[in-house]
Protein backbone atom coordinates (compact mmCIF):
# COMPACT_ATOMS: atom_id res chain seq x y z
CA UNK A 1 0.00 0.00 0.00
CA UNK A 2 2.66 2.21 0.79
CA UNK A 3 4.10 1.93 -2.84
CA UNK A 4 1.10 3.15 -4.55
CA UNK A 5 2.13 6.57 -5.22
CA UNK A 6 5.57 5.22 -6.29
CA UNK A 7 3.84 2.27 -9.03
CA UNK A 8 2.21 5.44 -10.78
CA UNK A 9 5.41 7.83 -10.74
CA UNK A 10 8.07 4.90 -12.02
CA UNK A 11 7.57 3.99 -16.24
CA UNK A 12 8.12 0.49 -16.92
CA UNK A 13 8.82 -1.23 -19.77
CA UNK A 14 8.65 -4.44 -21.76
CA UNK A 15 8.92 -5.90 -25.98
CA UNK A 16 5.90 -7.63 -27.09
CA UNK A 17 4.46 -11.06 -26.50
CA UNK A 18 6.46 -13.55 -27.25
CA UNK A 19 5.82 -17.44 -26.76
CA UNK A 20 7.38 -18.89 -23.46
CA UNK A 21 11.58 -18.21 -23.39
CA UNK A 22 13.99 -19.81 -21.05
CA UNK A 23 16.51 -17.08 -19.39
CA UNK A 24 19.14 -17.45 -16.79
CA UNK A 25 19.00 -15.25 -13.38
CA UNK A 26 21.60 -15.50 -10.94
CA UNK A 27 23.47 -13.53 -8.52
CA UNK A 28 23.93 -12.88 -4.54
CA UNK A 29 21.44 -11.60 -2.21
CA UNK A 30 22.97 -10.46 0.80
CA UNK A 31 21.14 -9.91 4.75
CA UNK A 32 17.52 -11.10 3.21
CA UNK A 33 14.77 -12.23 5.90
CA UNK A 34 13.73 -15.66 5.23
CA UNK A 35 16.39 -16.49 2.19
CA UNK A 36 13.70 -16.27 -0.61
CA UNK A 37 13.73 -14.39 -3.73
CA UNK A 38 9.99 -14.41 -5.71
CA UNK A 39 9.56 -13.53 -9.47
CA UNK A 40 6.03 -11.92 -10.03
CA UNK A 41 4.25 -11.52 -13.68
CA UNK A 42 0.59 -11.37 -15.06
CA UNK A 43 -0.29 -14.39 -14.24
CA UNK A 44 3.08 -15.63 -13.50
CA UNK A 45 5.34 -16.46 -10.20
CA UNK A 46 8.43 -18.51 -9.45
CA UNK A 47 9.96 -18.04 -5.82
CA UNK A 48 13.71 -19.09 -5.51
CA UNK A 49 15.40 -20.30 -2.91
CA UNK A 50 18.76 -19.03 -2.01
CA UNK A 51 21.88 -20.72 -0.66
CA UNK A 52 22.99 -19.76 2.50
CA UNK A 53 25.48 -17.35 1.12
CA UNK A 54 22.77 -15.23 -0.53
CA UNK A 55 23.90 -16.85 -4.15
CA UNK A 56 21.49 -18.47 -6.90
CA UNK A 57 21.07 -19.59 -10.19
CA UNK A 58 17.92 -20.65 -11.87
CA UNK A 59 17.07 -21.34 -15.38
CA UNK A 60 13.42 -21.31 -16.46
CA UNK A 61 10.71 -20.21 -18.51
CA UNK A 62 8.81 -17.04 -18.85
CA UNK A 63 5.40 -16.26 -20.06
CA UNK A 64 6.27 -13.33 -22.15
CA UNK A 65 9.24 -10.51 -22.35
CA UNK A 66 8.58 -7.83 -20.37
CA UNK A 67 7.89 -6.54 -16.63
CA UNK A 68 8.35 -8.38 -14.36
CA UNK A 69 8.57 -7.97 -10.38
CA UNK A 70 11.54 -9.10 -8.16
CA UNK A 71 11.27 -9.17 -4.59
CA UNK A 72 12.53 -10.41 -1.53
CA UNK A 73 10.49 -10.01 2.04
CA UNK A 74 11.32 -6.37 2.52
CA UNK A 75 12.43 -4.96 -0.81
CA UNK A 76 10.80 -4.81 -4.67
CA UNK A 77 11.51 -3.55 -7.49
CA UNK A 78 11.18 -3.88 -11.31
CA UNK A 79 13.02 -6.38 -13.72
CA UNK A 80 13.08 -6.97 -17.29
CA UNK A 81 12.73 -10.06 -19.19
CA UNK A 82 13.14 -11.07 -22.75
CA UNK A 83 14.47 -13.67 -24.80
CA UNK A 84 17.97 -14.32 -24.02
CA UNK A 85 18.28 -12.50 -20.70
CA UNK A 86 20.79 -14.25 -18.88
CA UNK A 87 21.11 -11.73 -15.58
CA UNK A 88 23.24 -11.20 -12.85
CA UNK A 89 21.52 -9.62 -9.64
CA UNK A 90 23.89 -8.26 -6.71
CA UNK A 91 22.48 -6.50 -4.05
CA UNK A 92 22.42 -5.54 0.00
CA UNK A 93 19.09 -6.54 1.13
CA UNK A 94 19.29 -4.29 4.00
CA UNK A 95 20.98 -0.98 1.50
CA UNK A 96 18.71 -2.22 -1.53
CA UNK A 97 18.65 0.93 -3.76
CA UNK A 98 22.06 2.13 -3.17
CA UNK A 99 23.81 -1.24 -3.74
CA UNK A 100 21.47 -2.94 -5.91
CA UNK A 101 23.79 -3.86 -9.25
CA UNK A 102 22.61 -5.71 -12.90
CA UNK A 103 25.24 -7.14 -15.04
CA UNK A 104 24.91 -10.03 -17.70
CA UNK A 105 22.93 -10.19 -20.60
CA UNK A 106 19.76 -7.70 -20.09
CA UNK A 107 21.70 -5.07 -17.64
CA UNK A 108 21.26 -2.04 -20.24
CA UNK A 109 17.72 -2.38 -19.88
CA UNK A 110 17.41 -2.74 -16.34
CA UNK A 111 20.32 -0.09 -15.75
CA UNK A 112 18.24 2.53 -18.11
CA UNK A 113 15.12 1.36 -15.47
CA UNK A 114 16.98 2.03 -12.60
CA UNK A 115 18.58 5.51 -14.20
CA UNK A 116 14.99 6.23 -15.15
CA UNK A 117 13.00 5.94 -11.77
CA UNK A 118 15.98 7.54 -10.00
CA UNK A 119 15.25 10.71 -12.76
CA UNK A 120 11.75 10.64 -12.41
CA UNK A 121 11.93 10.39 -8.54
CA UNK A 122 13.95 13.34 -8.33
CA UNK A 123 12.63 15.62 -10.57
CA UNK A 124 8.84 15.28 -9.01
CA UNK A 125 10.19 15.03 -5.61
CA UNK A 126 7.42 14.19 -3.03
CA UNK A 127 4.57 13.31 -4.24
CA UNK A 128 2.18 15.33 -2.16
CA UNK A 129 4.01 18.53 -3.14
CA UNK A 130 3.70 17.45 -6.54
CA UNK A 131 0.30 16.92 -7.26
CA UNK A 132 -0.75 20.70 -5.51
CA UNK A 133 1.14 22.29 -8.05
CA UNK A 134 -1.15 24.42 -9.87
CA UNK A 135 -2.15 23.82 -13.20
CA UNK A 136 0.71 25.63 -15.33
CA UNK A 137 3.59 24.32 -12.97
CA UNK A 138 1.84 21.02 -12.58
CA UNK A 139 1.95 20.83 -16.84
CA UNK A 140 5.29 22.01 -16.86
CA UNK A 141 6.73 19.68 -14.53
CA UNK A 142 4.95 16.73 -16.80
CA UNK A 143 6.96 18.17 -19.80
CA UNK A 144 10.33 18.57 -18.02
CA UNK A 145 9.78 14.99 -16.85
CA UNK A 146 8.71 13.69 -19.99
CA UNK A 147 11.91 15.50 -21.95
CA UNK A 148 14.23 14.24 -19.25
CA UNK A 149 12.93 10.40 -19.81
CA UNK A 150 13.02 10.76 -23.36
CA UNK A 151 16.79 11.92 -23.49
CA UNK A 152 18.00 9.16 -21.22
CA UNK A 153 16.12 6.49 -23.23
CA UNK A 154 17.97 8.12 -26.63
CA UNK A 155 21.50 7.96 -24.56
CA UNK A 156 21.26 4.63 -23.18
CA UNK A 157 23.21 1.51 -24.32
CA UNK A 158 20.29 -0.09 -25.54
CA UNK A 159 20.49 -0.81 -28.95
CA UNK A 160 17.20 -2.67 -29.81
CA UNK A 161 15.08 -0.34 -32.29
CA UNK A 162 11.63 -1.97 -31.30
CA UNK A 163 12.11 -1.38 -27.75
CA UNK A 164 13.30 2.22 -27.95
CA UNK A 165 10.13 2.82 -29.76
CA UNK A 166 7.31 0.61 -27.09
CA UNK A 167 9.30 3.05 -24.89
CA UNK A 168 8.75 6.07 -26.15
CA UNK A 169 5.10 5.32 -26.34
CA UNK A 170 5.10 4.14 -22.83
CA UNK A 171 6.65 7.76 -21.62
CA UNK A 172 3.52 9.02 -23.44
CA UNK A 173 1.53 6.61 -21.24
CA UNK A 174 2.90 8.27 -18.36
CA UNK A 175 1.81 11.62 -19.03
CA UNK A 176 -1.81 10.55 -19.83
CA UNK A 177 -1.56 8.37 -16.49
CA UNK A 178 -0.36 11.85 -14.74
CA UNK A 179 -3.21 13.54 -16.45
CA UNK A 180 -5.79 11.30 -15.53
CA UNK A 181 -5.14 11.41 -12.25
CA UNK A 182 -4.81 15.44 -11.46
CA UNK A 183 -8.54 16.29 -10.94
CA UNK A 184 -8.57 14.17 -8.09
CA UNK A 185 -5.28 14.00 -6.90
CA UNK A 186 -4.93 17.86 -6.78
CA UNK A 187 -8.43 18.22 -4.93
CA UNK A 188 -6.94 15.76 -1.97
CA UNK A 189 -3.28 17.56 -1.57
CA UNK A 190 -3.92 20.64 -2.94
CA UNK A 191 -7.32 20.70 -0.35
CA UNK A 192 -9.36 22.27 -2.86
CA UNK A 193 -12.98 20.30 -2.22
CA UNK A 194 -14.79 20.30 -5.97
CA UNK A 195 -11.95 21.54 -8.00
CA UNK A 196 -12.61 20.79 -11.73
CA UNK A 197 -9.39 21.99 -14.03
CA UNK A 198 -9.88 24.72 -16.25
CA UNK A 199 -11.03 24.47 -19.77
CA UNK A 200 -8.02 24.40 -21.01
CA UNK A 201 -6.39 21.65 -18.86
CA UNK A 202 -5.42 19.20 -21.51
CA UNK A 203 -8.09 16.03 -21.76
CA UNK A 204 -6.87 12.47 -21.80
CA UNK A 205 -6.52 11.12 -24.85
CA UNK A 206 -9.95 9.27 -25.29
CA UNK A 207 -8.99 7.07 -27.95
CA UNK A 208 -6.39 5.06 -25.83
CA UNK A 209 -7.47 1.32 -26.45
CA UNK A 210 -8.34 0.23 -23.39
CA UNK A 211 -7.72 -3.46 -24.08
CA UNK A 212 -4.18 -3.60 -26.18
CA UNK A 213 -1.91 -6.96 -24.37
CA UNK A 214 0.97 -5.58 -26.47
CA UNK A 215 1.09 -2.02 -24.32
CA UNK A 216 -0.13 -3.93 -21.13
CA UNK A 217 2.94 -6.26 -21.20
CA UNK A 218 5.02 -3.31 -21.36
CA UNK A 219 3.83 -0.45 -20.07
CA UNK A 220 3.36 0.24 -16.27
CA UNK A 221 1.77 3.45 -16.94
CA UNK A 222 -0.55 1.83 -19.09
CA UNK A 223 -1.54 -1.11 -16.75
CA UNK A 224 -2.50 2.21 -14.15
CA UNK A 225 -4.87 3.55 -16.95
CA UNK A 226 -6.35 0.21 -17.79
CA UNK A 227 -7.39 -0.21 -13.97
CA UNK A 228 -8.24 3.53 -13.04
CA UNK A 229 -10.60 4.04 -15.94
CA UNK A 230 -12.09 0.69 -15.14
CA UNK A 231 -12.81 1.59 -11.80
CA UNK A 232 -13.88 5.64 -12.53
CA UNK A 233 -16.28 4.22 -15.00
CA UNK A 234 -17.43 1.18 -12.10
CA UNK A 235 -17.87 3.50 -9.34
CA UNK A 236 -19.58 6.58 -11.94
CA UNK A 237 -22.75 3.94 -11.72
CA UNK A 238 -22.21 3.08 -8.64
CA UNK A 239 -25.15 3.75 -6.23
CA UNK A 240 -24.74 5.78 -3.05
CA UNK A 241 -25.96 2.88 -0.67
CA UNK A 242 -23.74 0.14 -2.79
CA UNK A 243 -21.08 -1.32 -0.95
CA UNK A 244 -19.88 -3.94 -4.02
CA UNK A 245 -19.33 -3.40 -7.30
CA UNK A 246 -19.08 -7.07 -8.66
CA UNK A 247 -22.45 -6.78 -10.14
CA UNK A 248 -21.31 -3.92 -12.85
CA UNK A 249 -17.97 -5.15 -12.89
CA UNK A 250 -18.51 -8.44 -14.10
CA UNK A 251 -20.35 -8.08 -17.29
CA UNK A 252 -17.55 -5.17 -18.38
CA UNK A 253 -14.87 -7.66 -17.78
CA UNK A 254 -16.30 -10.36 -19.66
CA UNK A 255 -16.19 -7.98 -22.24
CA UNK A 256 -12.16 -7.87 -22.56
CA UNK A 257 -10.53 -9.70 -25.15
CA UNK A 258 -7.00 -9.71 -23.94
CA UNK A 259 -6.55 -12.96 -21.92
CA UNK A 260 -3.50 -10.98 -19.35
CA UNK A 261 -6.49 -7.63 -18.57
CA UNK A 262 -9.10 -9.85 -18.35
CA UNK A 263 -7.54 -11.77 -15.14
CA UNK A 264 -5.53 -8.59 -14.26
CA UNK A 265 -9.38 -7.30 -13.42
CA UNK A 266 -10.52 -10.59 -12.30
CA UNK A 267 -7.62 -10.65 -9.61
CA UNK A 268 -8.83 -7.12 -8.41
CA UNK A 269 -12.44 -8.03 -8.33
CA UNK A 270 -11.33 -10.87 -5.86
CA UNK A 271 -11.10 -8.69 -3.22
CA UNK A 272 -14.84 -8.96 -2.87
CA UNK A 273 -14.89 -12.47 -2.24
CA UNK A 274 -14.66 -11.48 1.13
CA UNK A 275 -16.23 -12.47 4.82
CA UNK A 276 -18.43 -9.19 4.39
CA UNK A 277 -19.82 -10.32 1.08
CA UNK A 278 -23.36 -12.51 1.38
CA UNK A 279 -23.07 -13.05 -2.25
CA UNK A 280 -18.85 -14.42 -2.00
CA UNK A 281 -20.23 -17.98 -3.20
CA UNK A 282 -21.50 -16.42 -6.18
CA UNK A 283 -18.72 -14.09 -6.89
CA UNK A 284 -16.42 -16.75 -6.25
CA UNK A 285 -18.03 -18.80 -8.64
CA UNK A 286 -17.91 -16.59 -11.69
CA UNK A 287 -14.44 -15.22 -10.87
CA UNK A 288 -12.95 -19.04 -11.00
CA UNK A 289 -15.06 -19.48 -14.18
CA UNK A 290 -13.68 -16.54 -16.01
CA UNK A 291 -9.90 -16.59 -15.32
CA UNK A 292 -7.56 -18.69 -16.88
CA UNK A 293 -4.74 -18.11 -14.00
CA UNK A 294 -4.20 -21.58 -12.57
CA UNK A 295 -2.19 -19.81 -9.46
CA UNK A 296 -4.97 -17.12 -9.14
CA UNK A 297 -7.81 -19.93 -8.96
CA UNK A 298 -5.88 -22.24 -7.18
CA UNK A 299 -5.20 -19.25 -4.30
CA UNK A 300 -9.19 -18.15 -4.14
CA UNK A 301 -10.42 -21.42 -3.76
CA UNK A 302 -8.10 -21.20 -0.64
CA UNK A 303 -9.27 -18.08 0.66
CA UNK A 304 -12.62 -19.00 0.15
CA UNK A 305 -12.57 -22.24 1.89
CA UNK A 306 -11.20 -19.84 4.71
CA UNK A 307 -14.36 -17.71 4.05
CA UNK A 308 -16.67 -20.36 4.99
CA UNK A 309 -15.72 -21.10 8.44
CA UNK A 310 -16.45 -17.53 9.10
CA UNK A 311 -19.57 -17.45 9.54
CA UNK A 312 -21.91 -15.99 12.71
CA UNK A 313 -21.47 -18.32 15.61
CA UNK A 314 -18.35 -20.50 14.94
CA UNK A 315 -15.47 -19.88 16.88
CA UNK A 316 -13.23 -17.27 16.05
CA UNK A 317 -9.29 -17.62 15.05
CA UNK A 318 -7.33 -17.36 17.72
CA UNK A 319 -4.54 -14.85 18.83
CA UNK A 320 -2.25 -14.74 21.54
CA UNK A 321 0.53 -11.79 20.87
CA UNK A 322 2.70 -9.21 22.40
CA UNK A 323 0.87 -6.68 24.68
CA UNK A 324 1.82 -2.58 24.29
CA UNK A 325 1.91 -2.82 28.19
CA UNK A 326 3.93 -5.79 28.64
CA UNK A 327 3.26 -9.76 28.01
CA UNK A 328 1.18 -11.55 26.24
CA UNK A 329 -3.00 -11.07 25.24
CA UNK A 330 -4.83 -13.84 23.74
CA UNK A 331 -8.40 -13.93 22.69
CA UNK A 332 -9.05 -16.67 25.02
CA UNK A 333 -8.14 -14.48 27.73
CA UNK A 334 -10.75 -12.08 26.94
CA UNK A 335 -13.96 -14.40 27.31
CA UNK A 336 -16.79 -13.30 28.82
CA UNK A 337 -16.74 -10.30 26.95
CA UNK A 338 -17.37 -8.56 23.55
CA UNK A 339 -14.02 -8.33 21.69
CA UNK A 340 -14.16 -5.62 18.66
CA UNK A 341 -10.78 -5.97 16.78
CA UNK A 342 -8.70 -3.67 14.68
CA UNK A 343 -6.69 -4.98 12.52
CA UNK A 344 -4.58 -1.75 11.13
CA UNK A 345 -0.88 -1.04 10.54
CA UNK A 346 1.25 2.69 11.44
CA UNK A 347 1.61 3.11 7.17
CA UNK A 348 -2.08 2.69 6.51
CA UNK A 349 -4.01 6.05 6.13
CA UNK A 350 -7.19 4.13 6.12
CA UNK A 351 -6.14 2.80 9.41
CA UNK A 352 -5.11 5.82 10.70
CA UNK A 353 -8.15 8.47 9.50
CA UNK A 354 -10.26 5.65 11.43
CA UNK A 355 -8.75 6.23 15.17
CA UNK A 356 -10.13 9.44 16.20
CA UNK A 357 -13.90 7.81 15.27
CA UNK A 358 -12.73 4.59 17.40
CA UNK A 359 -11.47 6.44 20.42
CA UNK A 360 -15.15 8.44 20.82
CA UNK A 361 -16.34 4.50 20.45
CA UNK A 362 -14.36 3.52 23.17
CA UNK A 363 -14.87 6.39 25.22
CA UNK A 364 -18.60 5.76 25.10
CA UNK A 365 -18.43 2.19 26.26
CA UNK A 366 -15.92 2.21 28.32
CA UNK A 367 -16.51 0.11 31.60
CA UNK A 368 -19.09 -1.99 29.24
CA UNK A 369 -19.15 -5.61 28.45
CA UNK A 370 -17.03 -4.81 25.59
CA UNK A 371 -12.85 -5.37 25.04
CA UNK A 372 -11.36 -2.97 22.33
CA UNK A 373 -8.15 -4.65 20.75
CA UNK A 374 -5.85 -2.62 17.97
CA UNK A 375 -3.96 -5.77 16.42
CA UNK A 376 -0.63 -4.18 14.29
CA UNK A 377 0.85 -5.94 11.39
CA UNK A 378 3.51 -3.81 11.08
CA UNK A 379 6.64 -5.11 9.86
CA UNK A 380 9.17 -6.51 12.55
CA UNK A 381 11.38 -3.82 11.51
CA UNK A 382 8.75 -1.07 11.98
CA UNK A 383 7.99 -2.43 16.08
CA UNK A 384 9.36 0.60 17.46
CA UNK A 385 7.61 3.12 14.96
CA UNK A 386 4.35 1.16 16.61
CA UNK A 387 5.73 1.65 20.06
CA UNK A 388 6.06 5.34 19.25
CA UNK A 389 3.00 5.84 17.79
CA UNK A 390 1.26 4.06 19.95
CA UNK A 391 2.96 6.33 22.44
CA UNK A 392 2.40 9.33 20.99
CA UNK A 393 -1.55 9.11 19.85
CA UNK A 394 -1.98 7.55 23.35
CA UNK A 395 -4.37 4.86 21.84
CA UNK A 396 -6.17 3.36 24.24
CA UNK A 397 -8.00 -0.24 24.41
CA UNK A 398 -5.99 -3.37 24.10
CA UNK A 399 -2.74 -2.84 21.51
CA UNK A 400 -0.87 -5.94 20.42
CA UNK A 401 1.52 -6.59 17.97
CA UNK A 402 1.16 -10.00 15.47
CA UNK A 403 4.18 -11.64 15.33
CA UNK A 404 4.24 -11.96 11.30
CA UNK A 405 2.78 -8.69 9.74
CA UNK A 406 0.63 -10.10 6.92
CA UNK A 407 1.67 -13.77 7.50
CA UNK A 408 0.54 -13.82 10.76
CA UNK A 409 -2.14 -17.24 11.67
CA UNK A 410 -4.78 -15.14 12.91
CA UNK A 411 -4.61 -12.48 9.50
CA UNK A 412 -4.28 -15.28 7.51
CA UNK A 413 -7.23 -17.36 8.91
CA UNK A 414 -9.45 -14.36 8.57
CA UNK A 415 -8.29 -13.91 4.66
CA UNK A 416 -7.08 -10.45 5.09
CA UNK A 417 -6.08 -8.68 2.12
CA UNK A 418 -6.44 -4.69 3.04
CA UNK A 419 -6.66 -2.98 6.30
CA UNK A 420 -7.92 -1.54 7.86
CA UNK A 421 -9.98 -4.75 8.78
CA UNK A 422 -12.35 -4.90 11.64
CA UNK A 423 -14.22 -8.39 13.40
CA UNK A 424 -16.66 -8.77 16.35
CA UNK A 425 -16.25 -11.62 19.10
CA UNK A 426 -19.16 -12.67 20.80
CA UNK A 427 -17.92 -13.28 24.88
CA UNK A 428 -17.84 -17.15 24.10
CA UNK A 429 -15.35 -16.86 21.48
CA UNK A 430 -17.70 -17.34 18.56
CA UNK A 431 -18.16 -14.41 15.04
CA UNK A 432 -20.30 -11.94 15.06
CA UNK A 433 -19.03 -10.66 11.82
CA UNK A 434 -15.63 -11.19 10.33
CA UNK A 435 -16.08 -7.66 8.93
CA UNK A 436 -17.38 -5.26 10.94
CA UNK A 437 -18.62 -2.08 10.40
CA UNK A 438 -15.73 0.31 11.07
CA UNK A 439 -15.95 3.14 14.34
CA UNK A 440 -17.13 6.21 11.80
CA UNK A 441 -19.92 3.93 10.42
CA UNK A 442 -23.24 4.62 12.35
CA UNK A 443 -23.45 0.90 11.86
CA UNK A 444 -21.51 0.01 14.42
CA UNK A 445 -23.08 1.53 17.35
CA UNK A 446 -26.31 0.56 15.99
CA UNK A 447 -25.13 -3.32 16.17
CA UNK A 448 -23.48 -2.95 19.66
CA UNK A 449 -27.28 -1.59 20.77
CA UNK A 450 -28.71 -4.23 18.68
CA UNK A 451 -26.57 -6.78 20.96
CA UNK A 452 -27.42 -4.97 23.93
CA UNK A 453 -23.87 -4.57 25.44
CA UNK A 454 -23.43 -2.64 28.26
Amino acid sequence: MKNTLYLLLVVFFASFTTPKETITLSGKILNTEDGKLKIKGESFEKEITLKADGSFSETFQIDYSGTYNFATRSNRSSIYLAKGTKLVINVDDKNFATTLKFTGKGSAENQYFMDKTDTANKLIGNPQVFYALDETAFLAKIKEVKTALTDLLNKSKITDATFKKNELKSIGYFEQLQLLNYPEYHAHYGKIEGFKPSATFPQFDAKIDLDNEQDFLFSSPYKQIVATKFNKNIFAQLGENEEYTYKLALPEIKKVKSAFIKNAHIQNLAYEVGAGNPEAALLYNELLALSSDAKFKEELTAKYTKIKTLTIGNPSPKFDYENFKGGKTSLESLKGKYVYIDVWATWCGPCRREIPSLQKVEEQYHGKNIEFVSLSIDAKKDYEKWRKFVEEKKLGGIQLFADNDWNSKFVQEYAIEGIPRFILVDPNGNIVSADAPRPSDPKLVAKFEELGIK
